[in-house]
């Protein structure tokens, strides 16, 4: 017995005595945007060798790498994270028009500048991006430690350096919620707004401190492995951007820091990063093929520290239970000051005590961030026994208006410059009213009121006055007003003025459709000073005029309608992918009656599409749209009428590729659309496009909309898409006629 307790005492002992011996080792991984790819293969390397890591600390780029690491992240594991993500992509902070609903849709495809307008001052915004993509990708990643308040109980303890923008002094974050500290120390001043933690406006660790050696010393490391991705001072050929110049502005000073520290390295590890630029997401591959070969020449040094570690063999750890679902039963918010707890859980659209998957939590952020209402979204998912909590603090846009300004030019509105005022919060908390005024070669107006409650019941408002004008063919007026034939007359001026005001109801169900219920009012005259003396009972000669206006109609009516939509389309302009419903039906039931001839009738319509990508860079947008009028009335005010090209067309005039604008009328209509679409680049495409439909009176109780098409027409394009919106240039034929027309377009549809 007391020989087994003296072996015991022995072994103890020893271990003390080796426990004493191998040395304690702090990793240092310094800032550098996208240079801080580097220290990905750095740690591949120090991985491969079997090195273990007893504390981790970094900035910036290398708060974010060695946050993950110190989470459970091997190298290899970052690396196959880092080569799979669209960095570009997640920075630019762009929502995915999925996102964002119908309202705020149309809203962000009119107008190509939108500034801050409180107070009648303009204003811009603190930052590119407000870094929300990255910030869902951090909580999704770091899912397994989201209950770990202090960082030294991570699987390494863990630190991070940011800086307190008001005092400019470092702010040490070695607890609180790891997502938030990474996010925040890697603020990099003019690509992300400030973050907010525990009351502290914060912005990039690099501005005071870029490389934390005495904080992981302070911890207890004995030995220091630092890799640095930092530069000297950039000569002036190589500032080219903002960012770059800011960088090489807070590069004065580490430039110095970093003399001293380097000394006390003890393995001093700099990639040659030296022709990157922090901004280069894009050449990830290379920037971390550097860190390894710049951790490789470092190899001796790095097997000494091995050498010392006998019984600390690594085994790459693995991050388990990475977030791919989860159970939310309690929603916690804070921050929500203007805007109602029924507003943002109708925009997050999760069902409480249900299981989901993770995409269906960031696509609830991304419909909170479309709202524009929030500069940041910050959340914690924090285990409550029985699933999770997800506690919301939200940091409101202080920004209620706006001045958003857009131009346009097309064949039919010609040129238009757009000046909008948006206002928010204007009589309840989640409202928002919205005034565009056009000038150009036609007068026009937009007035929107809207007050979203997401799932819930919503309530708008709308007042909408259009004008303008087009050579059309005179048969079309013949034919559709009570006007006698002069074979003299082959074409006219038609002017067309819409004033629209509606009151509607609106909801959203199944994530994607909305349906909408209203009542309208609609002032419609047609018009021309092409001829004068003319009587509507033809008993005086048409006689041509440049002075005074004859109207074919200038009535009031009243009517009802409904409205079911679904529109998953990526885009307007270029859809790849998605599908589109729009139903309209309008019940017109009363009118002032300029042509003594109302009774009342119904028009209802539907347009069908779906877009897919059946090779690369190849989309194909397939459509199918019909209307049709119901009741016996005479009024043709309201018949659809083909031609001509755009997006927001008025009323019943249905664009159609190889005739002019409002060249073929009738009561009814069936159409066929396809267009392929070739994506020379990022922002070009060649458009190949086809139409073909039946048009004419009471195609349906005919049976003739289910015949050969009587009207076909082709157009080739091209697009790009611009600053101001999309530029189109069509050259459009059809064989059942000699001509060909061009269509042309710059800038968004409004």
């Amino acid at each position: 017995m007391a020989k087994r307790i003296l072996t015991l005492l022995i072994a103890l002992w020893s271990t003390g005595i080796y426990a004493q011996e191998q040395p304690k080792v702090g990793l240092v991984l310094s800032g550098g945007g996208a240079k801080g790819l580097a220290h990905i293969g750095a740690l591949k390397v120090i991985d491969s060798l079997g090195i273990q890591i007893d504390y981790v600390g970094g900035t910036s780029m290398g708060a974010i790498v060695g946050g993950l690491y110190a989470a459970g992240y091997s190298g290899k594991e970052l690396d196959s994270i880092f080569r799979s993500t669209d960095l570009t992509e997640l920075i630019q902070d762009n929502v995915p028009r999925s996102a964002k609903t119908f309202y705020e849709k149309d809203d962000s495809e009119r107008y190509a500048l939108s500034l801050p307008f409180d107070n009648f001052k303009v204003s811009f915004p603190q930052g590119i991006s407000g870094g929300q993509n990255i910030y869902n990708e951090f909580v999704r990643l770091l899912y397994h430690v989201k209950d770990v308040s202090d960082f030294n109980q991570l699987p390494i303890p863990f630190l991070c350096i940011a800086t307190n923008i008001e005092t400019g002094k470092p702010v040490l974050l070695d607890n609180g919620y790891l997502p938030e500290a990474i996010m925040a120390s890697g603020t990099l001043p003019s690509l992300f707004e400030p973050s907010e933690v525990n009351g502290q406006i914060l912005i990039d660790g690099g501005v005071v401190n870029n490389y934390p050696l005495d904080e992981v010393k302070a911890k207890g490391a004995d030995i220091i492995i630092g890799v640095d991705v930092q530069d000297a001072l950039a000569k002036r050929e190589d500032l080219s951007s903002a960012t770059e110049i800011l960088v090489q502005i807070n590069n004065y000073r580490t430039v110095n820091d970093m003399r001293k520290k380097v000394e006390r390295t003890d393995v001093y590890i700099k990639p040659d990063i030296q022709d990157f630029s922090v901004i280069d997401f894009p050449r990830r591959d290379e920037i971390i093929e550097s860190g390894e070969m710049g951790a490789l020449q470092m190899i001796t040094p790095l097997k000494e520290i091995e050498s010392k570690q006998p019984t600390a063999k690594f085994s790459s750890p693995i991050a388990k239970n990475v977030m791919d679902s989860l159970v939310i039963n309690r929603l916690i918010l804070s921050g929500n000051d203007n805007y109602t707890r029924g507003y943002i859980k109708g925009k997050l659209r999760l069902a409480l005590g249900d299981k989901i998957p993770f995409e269906k939590l960031r696509q609830g952020m991304g419909n909170l961030s479309a709202t524009g209402n929030f500069k940041a979204i910050r959340y914690k998912l924090i285990s409550n026994g029985l699933g999770t909590d997800l506690v919301l603090d939200l940091r409101e846009n202080p920004n209620t208006m706006y001045i958003k300004m857009g131009a346009h030019y097309d064949d039919l509105y010609k040129s238009a410059a757009l000046i909008n005022i948006t206002k928010k919060n204007v009589f309840f908390r989640d409202d928002v009213a919205s005034f565009d005024f056009i000038l150009g070669d036609h007068l026009r107006y937009n007035f929107q009121y809207y007050l979203d409650k997401g799932f819930y019941w919503s309530f708008g408002v709308n007042s909408t006055f259009t004008d303008f004008d087009e050579e059309i063919d005179f048969d079309l007026i013949r034919n559709n007003f009570d006007v006698l034939d002069n074979p003299n007359i082959g074409s006219i001026s038609l002017d067309v003025t819409d004033l629209t005001n509606q009151v509607y109801l609106q909801t959203v169900f199944r994530e994607e459709f909305a349906f909408r219920v209203g009542l309208e009012h609609k002032l419609l005259r047609y018009s021309t000073r092409t001829l004068s003396n003319l009587t509507m009972d033809g008993s005086e000669a048409f006689l041509p005029s440049n002075e005074g206006r004859v109207f074919f109609e200038d009535s009031n009516y009243y009517n009802a309608y409904g409205r079911l939509t679904l529109d998953t389309y990526d885009d307007k302009y270029f859809p790849t992918k998605g599908l589109f419903f729009d139903g309209d039906f309008h019940w017109y039931l009363f009118s002032s009656d300029f042509n003594d001839n109302f009774r009342p009738f119904s028009i209802s319509k539907a347009r069908l599409g779906v877009a897919f990508q059946p090779l690369r860079n190849v989309s194909l947008n397939i459509e199918s749209e019909g209307g049709f009028k119901l009741g016996t009335s005479p009024v043709t005010s309201f018949d659809f009428v083909l031609g001509g090209f755009g997006n927001d067309l008025i009323n019943n005039f249905i664009p159609f590729f190889g005739y002019e604008f409002l060249s073929l009328p009738g009561n009814s209509f069936v159409k066929a659309y396809a267009r392929l679409d070739y994506q020379i680049s990022s922002k070009s495409h060649l458009l190949f496009s086809a139409n073909a439909a039946n048009v004419a009176d009471d195609l349906f109780r005919t049976g003739e909309w289910f015949t050969e098409p009587n009207y076909s027409g082709f157009g080739v394009g091209y697009g790009l898409e611009s600053f101001l919106g999309p530029i189109q240039i069509y050259y459009s034929f059809s064989p059942q006629i000699d001509e060909s027309t061009v269509f042309f377009s710059v800038g968004y549809w409004f």
